[in-house]
């Protein structure tokens, strides 16, 4: 039987899990349903969910549309009431087979922090993807003030570590070669239970019990809770990939201090520096806020200079988007223009520090996981163009021989 078809809006987290409902959709026979797992990260996010919904019922007139992900959570009646849904589930239902075939009530949702499981299905691959992801946790029990996730995904929960090894176990055998660890706050992966290893010894079990998967990789870091085990295995394990991205969300202490950050500007870069010591050839990406409430411009610059100073490469870059029910919405507001002003002039630092470190790449090999027949991702992360053929799937060792716009070019290494 054919699975459901599944429209993924958001974060890596998202992706698992969109993975997840396609196979228990084609399990409970949702051959003919369209489930749109949405994000509430922005409130653009939201718009761009009911767009997207909108989208779905032009485009498939007779299908059963279910919604479901972090914006139903937090807005079931708003799209309940929307004339193209026939369904919404909240982020714990979505899960329940008996539900996804349409038992009970056009509106499932309950009080996510409530919640105490995760999701422990395994899933058989990704689909469309030479990369894996596996959830390890979910939720978060921070409360940074500009933040509505953890009322969408609940408290910090850890996957028991048995239960992630056995689906990266499965996914290698499957064929996949690169794993990517996700989650809400993977730092804070087994802080919810003494029996659990903290991330850094998630990775070690991982890498130890599993010595087929041939590259792991990280999703998004806190920078105050890297944890001592984890710089380890970056400097021990080079099947642990070179490239960390952190959330900092800014880098001016007074911004960092009002968004009720964990971190300030010297614990970021005394975070970068050690993971450089550690493994030198690192390149590091980073979420970053501009136009946080009561931004000065003097506080714009400090977050703007350290991306030169921390030479980051790979940057997610927001304009500060208002969220109803959080601190930060009652705090004054920088003028939009000048949000977006800041946001312009932060991703083209970013486009300059890529550029560099790009340029840096030139006359090395990259071991490269192709992801179409000329195109993969590098150790690094990098978007690596090829003058040659390979398997989708295979890791070749290619010679990096230029660059072309945010991309390398590269041949076949002698």
């Amino acid at each position: 039987m054919a699975p459901p078809k599944v429209i993924t809006l958001g974060c890596r987290l998202n992706t698992f899990e969109s993975e997840v409902m396609r196979e228990l959709g084609r399990d409970a026979g949702l051959e003919d349903a369209i489930i749109i797992n949405t994000c509430a990260v922005t409130a653009e996010a939201e718009r761009q969910a009911r767009q997207t919904i909108r989208r779905a019922r032009r485009e498939n007139p007779n299908a059963k549309i279910i919604v479901t992900g972090c914006a139903a959570q937090l807005n079931p009646q708003s799209f309940a009431d929307m004339d193209e849904v026939d369904q919404v589930l909240g982020n714990t239902e979505k899960f329940k087979p008996d539900l996804l075939a349409g038992g009970g009530q056009a509106v499932q949702v309950t009080d996510i922090m409530t919640a105490e499981e995760t999701a422990p299905h395994l899933i058989s691959g990704m689909e469309g993807r030479t990369r894996a992801f596996v959830q390890i946790q979910q939720g978060c029990d921070h409360r940074c003030t500009y933040c509505i996730i953890p009322f969408a995904r609940g408290p910090n929960r850890s996957v028991d570590a048995s239960a992630i090894l056995a689906q990266v176990r499965s996914l290698v055998e499957g064929g996949h070669r690169e794993v990517v660890l996700t989650g809400v706050d993977i730092c804070s992966y087994g802080t919810d239970g003494a029996a659990t290893p903290n991330l850094g010894g998630l990775v070690g079990t991982l890498l130890a019990a599993a010595p087929d998967l041939e590259r792991l990789r990280l999703s998004t870091l806190d920078p105050a809770a890297i944890d001592d085990d984890l710089f380890q295995m970056f400097a021990e394990q080079p099947r642990l990939m070179p490239h960390l991205h952190l959330s900092l969300q800014a880098m001016d202490d007074m911004v960092l201090k009002r968004m009720k950050r964990r971190h300030d500007r010297a614990v970021a870069f005394a975070a970068v520096a050690r993971a450089r010591a550690a493994r030198p050839d690192a390149v590091f990406g980073a979420d970053l806020i501009a136009g946080f409430p009561t931004e000065s411009e003097q506080m714009f610059e400090n977050t703007l200079a350290a991306v030169d100073e921390l030479d980051l490469a790979y940057l997610h870059v927001f304009p500060y988007s208002p969220r109803p029910g959080t601190p930060a919405a009652n705090m004054p507001e920088v003028p939009s223009s000048i949000r977006k002003a800041r946001a312009a002039r932060l991703r083209a630092a970013g486009d300059a520090g890529l550029k560099r470190f790009l340029a840096s790449r030139a006359g090395t090999t990259a071991q490269v996981l192709v992801e179409t027949d000329r195109q993969g991702l590098s150790q690094h992360y990098a978007t690596v163009k090829l003058d040659f053929d390979a398997e989708p799937g295979a890791i070749v060792e290619a010679r990096v021989t230029a660059t072309e716009g945010d991309c390398l070019l590269a041949s076949r290494a002698a």
